[in-house]
């Protein structure tokens, strides 16, 4: 009798052991004026992100401007806690931990295929740092694309940008734009249509898709198409968070948000090739507003200019803000991405 009772007594258990409560998983995003990237990519995969990894996950998701968070608040919001899953826009939260905008220098990724080879080479470093700092892991980092230059007055190039006031996001731009006679004005992308209108700024900096969707082409005459750094962004879900999962669990997780990395870095090349065309109204043009701004052409003396600028000025700038908070960050930017570019 003892045996059958506790046969059934087991019966009972094993059915609410294997109903375990789901992790909830509270995701605070993009900002909303990221526009097609968050809505064809980040929001669907985190809404189905039950169904893609068929972990028992519930997820409340939402874009962060919608939470009332600051994009320079990132790293402090998945510290606390308050938000299982953070979306890290680099040069806003670089404030907090310069380590992490090493691989998004000014002139360090010219193109997709050397922006890739530097987020692999940086990704382990990148994680053990914000797990030690910021009680986090890393998901997935990727590009928005190359950031770009949009002016008011005519120019003809980057040495028509002197006595110019230019919408900066980070001391590492600011200071290349110095380094150019320009005046560097550090304002906040939502800020920035507004003021291009009204002349607070002349020129501002941001990816060419980016800045049809938020209405800078409107306020615009002259279009760029030369990459300045590549809008670098990344996912990290918080330590206590992930500890939820189980190893195969934890393994299935970072398999999925490693595929829609390189979805994302198909993605922004797609709309960064398509949002170059639209902005100077040519064909095809098919995911943003098609607009006539004149399209300066970037010559390789302009491109040298941008090259140089990490040896000779963001590499310095950020090696000196980064080795005051972190003694070893240089020394493991030189091992991890120097090699890469060719730099020791």
């Amino acid at each position: 009798m003892k045996f059958a009772a506790c046969a059934i007594a087991l019966a009972l258990v094993q059915p609410g052991a294997a109903l375990a409560e789901n992790v909830k998983l509270r995701v605070a995003g993009n900002l909303i004026s990221t526009g097609l990237i968050l809505q064809n990519k980040e929001q669907p995969f985190f809404e189905n992100l039950a169904k893609i990894t068929s972990l028992p996950v519930d997820v409340d998701y939402k874009p962060m401007d919608a939470l009332g968070i600051k994009d320079t608040e990132g790293l402090r919001t998945l510290r606390s806690g308050l938000f299982d899953i953070v979306a890290l826009r680099l040069n806003q939260v670089s404030r907090d931990e310069p380590f992490v905008l090493g691989v998004d220098l000014v002139g360090l990724n010219p193109d997709y295929e050397t922006t890739r080879k530097t987020v692999d080479v940086y990704r382990e470093a990148f994680d053990k740092r914000i797990q030690e700092r910021f009680n986090a892991k890393l998901l997935a980092v990727w590009p928005f694309g190359p950031q770009v230059l949009f002016c008011n007055p005519k120019i003809g190039g980057l040495g028509d940008i002197k006595n110019q006031k230019v919408r900066v996001y980070d001391q590492s731009l600011a200071k290349f734009i110095e380094k150019l006679g320009g005046i560097p004005v550090t304002l906040a992308f939502g800020e920035t249509q507004q003021a291009l209108q009204r002349g607070v700024v002349d020129c501002a900096i941001t990816g060419p898709s980016s800045a049809n969707s938020a209405g800078w082409t409107e306020v615009s005459k002259y279009f760029m198409p030369i990459g300045f750094s590549v809008g670098m962004q990344a996912y990290a879900i918080n330590l206590n968070t992930w500890k939820k999962f189980t190893p195969e669990q934890q393994k299935v997780l970072s398999e999925s948000f490693r595929k829609y990395e390189n979805d994302l870095f198909a993605y922004s090349q797609e709309l960064f090739d398509d949002a170059v065309r639209c902005n100077v109204g040519k064909e095809p043009c098919t995911t943003v507003k098609k607009y006539n701004l004149v399209e300066v052409p970037v010559t390789a003396a302009d491109q040298k200019l941008v090259r140089d600028a990490m040896v000779e000025v963001s590499l310095p700038a950020w090696s000196e803000q980064c080795d005051k908070n972190y003694p070893e960050c240089t020394k493991i930017w030189r091992s991890t991405i120097g090699p890469v570019v060719g730099m020791k």
